[in-house]
């Protein structure tokens, strides 16, 4: 792993990541290479159906160990034996027996799932054997799904669709998600670190099957609305196909005020290159952002990659870029600083700032 990015002075900053999948990884990648970030949470979806998580979750009744999985291998440690473990965890079993598909770190947490029942202390032993920087939890402790509503093309009525994998390949355009069960129980460690972060990533990643699932979980909903911390929402770097197919940057944010009409942003973060009509943009983001709240571009985007894929230093940089202003500037007027912040102006370590 690359060095932090270099950075003025700034704040110990609790961050709070929510998402799933490689949306989540890219995140947890970035914020580990900022220097004003002390304590790192990923938060992380459980209505996985597909591949190794599937097979586990309709065998044992499980929580979906996959997105769980990704997210501790990206907080490892980045020393020989975090590497070890990390490496360890993703192997993916080949051939065509019943192991065939499986990651060996699905088959340790559905172990410990079963052994002792408890995801969060689960999570904790496989994060003490990889060291991980940060802490994995599950939006909450039962394996949810996911339905929709999707019109198909040349239909006029919209069908109902269940399930992950056939809400991200069905055909047609995806109009809104929901849970079942509808009214499940967050996580209570999950609510609990939304409620004490100094900032909370919502994004990137698969928008209706692991962004906008945190927001149909009523407890860990009510946190993100009455969290001092500052939100900031992170858009994909491009329409993933299936799911949102054909949706430009600012319909991603019209989805996402739809499922959660009472949330407010203080920033949306995106990639300039993926942003054709930034004026478009700005406009979609007026009604979700907070009073002094702006959208940021930024070139985050790995240009090397065949695919579409964060680059970590640059991602970084920009979020030190996003932290910095956000926080409080000294001063009679609280007007919240224009680039950087300084010790002096900082809040405390261990304290939460008082965000616009």
């Amino acid at each position: 792993m690359s060095g932090p990015v270099e950075a003025p002075p700034s704040p110990a900053l609790r961050v709070v990541a929510l998402g799933g999948g490689h949306g989540l990884h890219a995140t947890l990648t970035a914020l580990r290479r900022c220097p004003a970030v002390a304590g790192i949470t990923a938060v992380v979806t459980v209505a996985d159906d597909g591949g190794s998580s599937g097979r586990l979750r309709r065998e044992l009744g499980l929580l979906p160990p996959g997105d769980l999985r990704m997210a501790l291998a990206a907080l490892a440690a980045d020393d020989e034996d975090g590497r070890f473990w990390s490496g360890l965890v993703q192997h993916r079993f080949g051939g065509n027996g019943a192991l065939a598909g499986h990651a060996l770190g699905n088959l340790l947490l559905a172990g410990l799932l079963e052994r002792g029942g408890d995801p969060v202390q689960a999570l904790e032993t496989v994060g003490g054997l990889l060291g991980c920087d940060g802490r994995v939890l599950p939006m909450a402790r039962v394996p949810l799904d996911i339905e929709a509503e999707v019109a198909l093309d040349g239909l006029d009525r919209a069908h109902r669709i269940r399930g992950q994998v056939a809400v991200a390949s069905t055909p047609g355009r995806v109009r809104r998600v929901w849970l079942r069960p509808e009214d499940p129980p967050a996580c209570d460690e999950a609510v609990r670190a939304v409620l004490e972060a100094d900032v909370v990533l919502l994004g990137p990643g698969s928008w209706f099957t692991s962004v906008l699932p945190h927001l149909l979980v009523p407890g860990l909903r009510d946190a993100l609305l009455t969290t001092p911390a500052a939100r900031v929402v992170l858009l994909n770097l491009a329409p993933e196909p299936g799911e949102t197919a054909g949706f430009s940057p600012e319909q991603h944010l019209e989805v996402l005020s739809g499922h959660a009409p009472s949330l407010r942003a203080h920033a949306v973060l995106a990639d300039t290159g993926s942003v054709p009509l930034p004026d478009r943009l700005h406009a979609a983001a007026a009604d979700l952002l907070v009073p002094g709240g702006r959208v940021w571009l930024a070139d985050v985007a790995d240009v090397g990659s065949a695919t579409p894929r964060h680059d970590p230093d640059a991602l970084a940089g920009a979020l030190l870029d996003v932290f910095g202003a956000l926080a409080p500037a000294a001063g009679d007027d609280g007007a919240a600083a224009p680039s950087q912040v300084t010790d002096q102006h900082s809040p405390q370590r261990g304290r939460s700032p008082q965000w616009p």
